[in-house]
């Protein structure tokens, strides 16, 4: 069925490419009867000697669309389209000549006087039928232009998809690394309260699932709001709260936030993580300080946490992921500084919301 609809499509296009350059043609001879008529009563020795052109016009237009513009113009070998374009000339003028000729000899009998007005003129013969080579050697190369644009167009859409589409493969790949190394720290806690069999451990299997479900039905979105974001890092905080019980000292703030702002998923929670991971206790504690506030278009996040160990936090997996996310959601909107102090590590990101 497919194929019989096919061949029935081919048949009728080309029918109408037929047709159409029927038509055209059609049009052409009407011209040639009305240009070459002017002056002259005879519209037997204009009909024909239209006639007569019409070839000449045919095979001449049908070299230039066919063969001199798309094989040697479109593709840039400028030399040898000049070159068979001159060739073609020299060809259609003599046929021209030729034509003139036809008009004196067998159309008016050798008696110059009969011969239309302009048929008797080389240059206005030439005029008429490199005038319809013009119009319709600029339509075709209107035409290829029109489809190389077109082409070019789908194109540049096919390869932004398969850009879009290796994106988001390699952004979920990115999700997927990040979500067991958050998963491993918190559980690795879960078991700890859970061998010592301490009070805390209901609310803190309570505090994980908000954190699982935030993980697994929230991280594929490509944006959440900004608040659940903040929720689930105050849900991580009480998390470790518990495991550091009075050798835990955190601040955490947030300054100008509005109910509608949106972020990428996990996008803050693994630097929060990161701190506590490679937060060093001094002085009897853990010292952390996190700071989220917007200012204007652009949202502040601030982190820091006590370290004694120089370059790791920097250098982890999961800040690295973070590095490769923002790049592929953030792209150029987004300015990330790392300060590896003596005593602290510091993390400064701002993001353009735009």
């Amino acid at each position: 069925m497919g194929l019989r609809f096919r061949s029935t499509y081919f048949f009728l296009y080309k029918f109408g490419q037929i047709l159409l350059h029927i038509v055209f043609w059609g049009c052409v001879l009407l011209f040639y009867t009305y240009f070459f008529g002017f002056g002259s009563v005879d519209f037997s020795y204009v009909f024909y000697f239209s006639l007569f052109l019409m070839p000449i016009t045919i095979g001449t237009n049908y070299v230039f669309i066919y063969k001199l513009i798309p094989e040697y113009l479109i593709t840039k070998r400028y030399f040898k389209f000049v070159l068979y374009c001159l060739y073609t000339f020299i060809i259609s003028a003599y046929l021209i000549v030729i034509s003139i000729f036809f008009g004196l000899i067998y159309l008016s009998d050798f008696r110059y006087d009969s011969m239309a007005p302009i048929s008797k003129s080389l240059l206005f013969v030439g005029i008429a039928v490199y005038f319809i080579v013009i119009i319709v050697s600029a339509f075709k190369i209107l035409m290829l232009h029109l489809k190389n644009t077109e082409e070019t167009s789908k194109l540049k859409g096919e390869i932004l998809e398969a850009q879009l589409a290796l994106k988001e493969q390699e952004l979920n790949y990115l999700k997927m690394q990040i979500h067991p190394h958050f998963l491993f720290n918190t559980l690795n806690t879960l078991y700890g309260f859970a061998l010592k069999k301490a009070d805390e451990t209901p609310e803190m299997i309570l505090k994980l699932s908000n954190l699982l479900d935030y993980l697994l039905y929230q991280a594929d979105k490509p944006f959440v709001l900004l608040s659940s974001e903040i929720h689930h890092i105050n849900d991580y905080i009480d998390l470790e709260k518990m495991r550091f019980n009075n050798t835990l000292n955190i601040e955490f703030s947030t300054h100008g936030m509005i109910d509608d702002l949106k972020i990428a998923p996990m996008l803050l929670i693994p630097f929060v993580e990161n701190s506590f991971k490679h937060g060093a206790i001094t002085s009897g504690k853990l010292h952390i300080k996190i700071k989220v506030e917007r200012k204007g278009q652009t949202i502040h996040f601030y982190i820091e946490n006590t370290t004694s160990t120089s370059g790791k936090a920097i250098n982890g997996i999961g800040l690295e992921n973070i590095r490769k996310r923002l790049n592929l959601v953030y792209k150029d909107n987004y300015t990330l500084n790392f300060e590896n102090e003596t005593d602290f590590f510091k993390v400064n990101l701002y993001l353009n919301i735009l």
